[in-house]
């Protein structure tokens, strides 16, 4: 109960700040965020990329997916169904429609895809530590889905610097970490 009570006050107040940022700042941070990302070696040799679908003021994934087409990767992006995410492939950013929560989601018509066609996973959070914790938005939908895996998939997640909080996160034995994190200023290896 206590790291429930934990998790739902970090998140309050990582979000809040998320949410503050004006436009501007945010366009800074997501150009930042988007050459970093691209100057990794795993996301560069991926041939097939887990995005997921940027809403609200998440760090913007819709370039990315934009820029992977461009360079002939396979896009793949989660859609609710239920207490689950379903992976579909996606040939353009019209094949995503708002969905659960207002989340551009995949629309039915295009081929579902499995977890482990992905040659690495970008996840969203609202707060993470060094160490790869990583705290979402109170659902589970990442943890269970990533349990399912075949064989280990570079996980890394894209967040604003000020996401990033000191000590680490009160996680649970379901939580699963990730392998870095891409910000606007750095990659933060969580296994260094």
């Amino acid at each position: 109960m206590k790291a429930a009570l934990e998790k739902a006050e970090i998140r309050k107040e990582v979000l809040r700040k998320r949410d503050s940022l004006s436009p501007e700042e945010k366009s800074l941070k997501d150009q930042g965020i988007r050459e970093t990302l691209n100057k990794m070696p795993e996301f560069q040799k991926a041939r097939s990329v887990l995005f997921f679908a940027s809403f609200r003021s998440e760090a913007d994934t819709l370039s990315l997916i934009h820029d992977a087409f461009k360079s002939s990767k396979k896009v793949l992006v989660p859609k609710v169904k239920g207490a689950e995410l379903a992976i579909y492939e996606i040939n353009s950013l019209e094949d995503l429609k708002r969905g659960y929560m207002g989340i551009p989601e995949p629309i039915e018509t295009v081929r579902p895809a499995d977890l482990d066609e992905a040659d690495i996973v970008l996840m969203p959070g609202a707060a993470f530590d060094e160490k790869g914790g990583r705290l979402g938005y109170g659902k589970a939908y990442y943890d269970l889905m990533l349990a399912k895996r075949k064989r280990p998939i570079p996980l890394v997640a894209l967040a604003y610097e000020l996401q990033i909080v000191p000590g680490p996160l009160p996680l649970e034995p379901h939580d699963i970490r990730v392998d870095k994190i891409v910000t606007e200023k750095r990659t933060i290896d969580c296994h260094g």
